[in-house]
């Protein structure tokens, strides 16, 4: 079991709206990519108790797209296309954790993906597209 503890190296990620209503979610930053994690809560259930495909496309679709937003030296960038293949259940109190690799870079488009894993298993796989946008962060909507 992963520890998410800031003794190993994990913080919470502050991403106030939606992600931060599902959260919380933790990053631990490095030498190399970042890597994301949260533990299963009884709110990601689903209906038979394990968590909830939205749940985990959720979390993947941030931390890709964080991700995405770094490759394209900090400019928004939006998911214009992603894909997740579910592999195992997720039990409640099992931590999820996630390394998005960017697989290419162009002037206007990043390509990434990313394996979920849960107690040493796979538990999904994905990979998505974001669209790099003109604007910057600190550029009014």
């Amino acid at each position: 079991m992963i520890d998410l503890s800031p003794a190993a190296g994990w913080q919470p990620f502050t991403d106030p709206g939606f992600v931060d209503l599902v959260g919380p979610i933790f990053v631990r930053e490095g030498d190399g990519p970042a890597a994301y994690a949260f533990r299963a809560e009884p709110k990601h259930a689903n209906l038979i108790g394990v968590v909830q495909g939205g749940m985990l496309m959720t979390f993947a679709d941030r931390a890709l797209g964080v991700t995405a937003m770094a490759s394209a030296d900090g400019a928004n960038c939006v998911t214009v296309q992603f894909e997740m293949q579910f592999i195992a259940a997720v039990r409640m109190g099992e931590v999820v954790s996630l390394t998005p690799q960017v697989v290419q870079r162009t002037g206007t488009l990043v390509f990434l993906r990313g394996d979920l894993t849960s107690d040493g298993r796979v538990a999904a796989t994905c990979t998505g597209v974001w669209k790099i946008l003109r604007r910057r962060p600190e550029s009014p909507v």
